[in-house]
């Protein structure tokens, strides 16, 4: 087994545990209950870690778990709705007024 990602937030430790499982990565998390913890131990000692469970897997894990955390792409300009004339802002694909 091999560690791959670990977080102080679980919520994003489990998110990242189902996207690997999605993919066909088997992993488990570690230390999910450790919080309580907290004071008696140092904080990054008890934070949830999140190791695959075939050493092989850790590059496709680690790949995986980059793509999911890098920054979106930024949102295309403004445009305006052909049917009705309505701005939309860039991120948006549908106008919110009529549905076009």
């Amino acid at each position: 087994m091999k560690r791959v990602y670990t977080d102080s937030d679980p919520l994003m430790v489990g998110h990242l545990e189902q996207v690997l499982e999605e993919r066909g990565v088997h992993c488990t998390v570690r230390n999910r209950l450790l919080a309580g913890g907290i004071g008696e131990l140092p904080p990054n000692e008890v934070w949830p870690e999140l190791w695959v469970l075939r050493d092989d897997d850790e590059p496709l894990a680690t790949r995986i778990i980059s793509e999911t955390l890098a920054p979106q792409a930024e949102p295309g300009p403004d445009w305006t709705c052909r049917r009705c004339g309505e701005r939309i802002e860039g991120q948006f694909s549908a106008c919110w007024n009529c549905g076009q």
